[in-house]
């Protein structure tokens, strides 16, 4: 017999932007994410922003403008989205999954 209890990821189901300047997120699980702007950007997983020899950080919050915010989120496939920047930056995919552990980190 199989196993039918399969473990689905919470995917987004609405983003907002808050006056607070921080990213609001609802996921299919009916929790509700919040994080900063300066945060998100400062933690971006791209090639950029974390050295792909080492793994280290290269770009942290607070090298990230105070002023920066978010023009654009493009849905990538079902498990991701590309965030576009106003500094310009667009080359990190921010993972379902990684959204949900930075939510836990941003305090």
């Amino acid at each position: 017999m199989e196993n039918s209890s399969v473990i689905e990821e919470p995917i987004p189901v609405d983003f907002k932007l808050t006056p607070e300047n921080e990213l609001e997120i609802k996921w299919n699980d009916n929790e509700v994410t919040r994080y900063r702007f300066q945060f998100l950007r400062g933690s971006c997983p791209c090639a950029e922003c974390v050295s792909e020899d080492t793994g280290q950080r290269l770009v942290f919050p607070k090298d990230i403008p105070s002023n920066i915010r978010p023009v654009e989120a493009r849905p990538v496939g079902r498990y991701a989205y590309q965030i576009v920047w106003s500094d310009g930056h667009d080359t990190g995919l921010f993972s379902y999954k990684y959204l949900r552990e930075l939510a836990i980190g941003d305090s």
